[in-house]
């Protein structure tokens, strides 16, 4: 069984056809179906079932999908890393976020990015949850992750600081002459949610910030984006809860944004599944600069007791 092998099941499989799948690797259709019989021999059954008109998985061929996928991942990441261990002078750095980071702070990183390392260029995957972000850089589809501090991560680690989490209103809104609010004063007010809104004991983490003051929030619209909230939500359709940069990137300057009293914010950093060498270090030490400059201010500091951090860190994973 060779990596060349499993990188030819796995692109018959993504196009369902010999035929397509000899071409998109610029091979011989009779070179790319010895390679895939020859696998089949050494699994020791068939994994692929052919078809007068495409192909489809069989039980083994299902079963051995994920592992070959993670294997050719696996040695991809591999050889990048060996490419950005000896420099920043060429190739590609795999970055993988949450999608409210990328439109949020992620933009004036990339332009430096291009500035200073011209030869380097970045692949940009993005997640809908912390969870589905720690799942995939942890099956090697990246080099490093930014977002929300996972709780959990052994790898290495580089904290970013902190963002907050504000309350979007348009600027014909009551509200938006005050500078902050209190979720209890918002009981009466119509809410945007969002489909990346994660849960707390198995309760949406509004829901329970509000029930914790007394009121269930009123939804009156849903998306699947943050970003698609925001701009909702500056619009007039409602109100919605949504990282500070990433409502302005969302909008630019097409609303108020309020912080909550006492004020919400969620811990941002840089992991990985190996240490950082070569361009991975150079854009952790790139972002360590930005997000110095850029990382909300205010709000209790980490040695200060927050009564909210708790639920506020279950806040973190809003994409």
């Amino acid at each position: 069984m060779s990596l060349r092998q499993m990188e030819y099941f796995l692109a018959v499989v993504e196009e369902s056809s010999f035929t397509r799948a000899a071409d998109s690797l610029h091979v011989t259709q009779p070179a790319l179906s010895h390679q895939v019989k020859a696998l089949e021999r050494s699994v020791g059954g068939a994994l692929l079932e052919r078809m007068p008109r495409g192909v489809r998985l069989t039980p083994m061929g299902r079963a051995f999908l994920p592992h070959a996928q993670l294997a050719v991942r696996s040695a991809r990441q591999a050889e990048r890393a060996a490419r950005a261990a000896a420099g920043v002078a060429g190739g590609e750095l795999h970055l993988a976020t949450v999608h409210a980071v990328a439109v949020g702070l992620l933009p004036a990183v990339a332009a430096r990015w291009r500035v200073l390392h011209p030869g380097v260029s970045l692949v940009l995957r993005e997640y809908g949850s912390t969870e589905a972000l720690e799942e995939q850089l942890e099956r090697g589809v990246a080099d490093l992750a930014v977002g929300p501090e996972p709780a959990n991560w052994t790898g290495p680690l580089l904290p970013l600081g902190r963002e907050e989490l504000v309350i979007v209103v348009p600027f014909d809104d009551p509200l938006a002459r005050r500078t902050s609010v209190r979720l209890a004063e918002l009981a009466h007010r119509d809410w945007i949610r969002c489909a990346m809104e994660p849960l707390v004991d198995g309760v949406l983490v509004l829901d329970r910030a509000c029930g914790q003051v007394g009121f269930t929030p009123r939804t009156v619209l849903r998306t699947e984006h943050t970003s698609t909230a925001v701009r909702m939500a500056a619009a007039g359709a409602g109100i919605v809860m949504a990282p500070a940069h990433m409502a302005r990137g969302a909008v630019g300057e097409d609303c108020a944004l309020l912080s909550l009293d006492p004020p919400w914010h969620r811990d941002l950093a840089l992991f990985s599944r190996v240490p950082l060498t070569g361009a991975a270090a150079a854009f952790a030490e790139l972002l360590r600069t930005v997000f110095g400059a850029e990382a909300a201010p205010g709000g209790p500091s980490p040695a200060e007791p927050d009564p909210d951090r708790a639920l506020v860190q279950q806040c973190g994973h809003f994409g």
